[in-house]
């Protein structure tokens, strides 16, 4: 008998179920040189994990040949990095070619950032406003939401004659932080700094730069290169809304057609 049940136990199992490969989102599948996402410290929405470690983030937007060629307007694609060029986020817009074409960079969009797996770990929606500063009561925002739509907080553009300004909003709309950016916005073999300052706009805390790509990108193309500076200790959730804000500021300034 003992030979008869060590002879059952030898047995392979033939009807073992093998684990299904999920598949990835379509928006950025992953790349060589990601990080890891570190554990999730407390009150931190998930996959943000990694930004509670860092001070700093590259953000590249992904040249379109339709763009760059016949000056058709494509969704924008961006790949976010570390200051050692490890991809963190990969960030995707979401919209119509209507929209689009008609609209411009003034269009109203949903863009989706997601982590190095594929999942969503931000949602920032632009609803469709006025520009003009004339229009003092229709003026730009952007809602910054976590997983499961839950909001995080919010950039509102102030209204100012000539400078261009936000005011950074936690999740209940309370002000934490002003951006103040340059008068001109239109500089050439230069970075454009917009500074990243205190409510009273006396003390700065980081910035958001919009970096000279080279001659032959900025005239040819739209694509461009941001660099955002924070504060380490920074709460991880004005870390993802300033992250937010660096989109807004690229549509409003530096999406025009070349």
């Amino acid at each position: 008998m003992d030979a008869g049940v060590k002879s059952v136990a030898l047995q392979p199992q033939r009807n073992t179920p093998i684990p299904a490969i999920p598949e990835m989102p379509a928006y950025g599948p992953p790349q060589i040189g990601m990080t890891p996402n570190p554990q999730r410290p407390t009150d931190c929405p998930p996959g943000l994990e990694y930004l509670t470690q860092i001070d700093q983030l590259l953000v590249n937007q992904k040249v379109e040949l339709a763009e760059a060629i016949l000056g058709w307007e494509t969704n924008n694609k961006y790949m976010v990095k570390n200051t050692m060029g490890q991809q963190v986020f990969f960030a995707a817009e979401e919209n119509d070619c209507c929209n689009r074409q008609c609209c411009g960079p003034m269009r109203s969009f949903v863009l989706h950032v997601q982590d190095n797996h594929g999942l969503e770990v931000l949602t920032l929606r632009r609803p469709l406003k006025c520009s003009a500063c004339c229009f003092p009561c229709c003026l730009q925002e952007l809602e910054v939401l976590a997983p499961l739509g839950i909001p995080i907080g919010y950039v509102i553009q102030d209204w100012h004659p000539y400078r261009p300004k936000f005011t950074i909003q936690n999740e209940k709309r309370e002000a934490v932080l002003k951006i103040v950016g340059p008068i001109c916005a239109c500089k050439c073999c230069s970075d454009v700094n917009f500074e990243v300052v205190s409510l009273d706009e006396l003390t700065a805390v980081g910035s958001i730069s919009k970096q000279w790509s080279g001659l032959m990108r900025e005239a040819f193309t739209d694509a461009d290169n941001f660099g955002i500076k924070f504060p380490l200790d920074l709460d991880v959730k004005i870390k993802a809304v300033l992250f937010g804000a660096c989109f807004l500021i690229d549509f409003m300034f530096f999406e025009h057609s070349k």
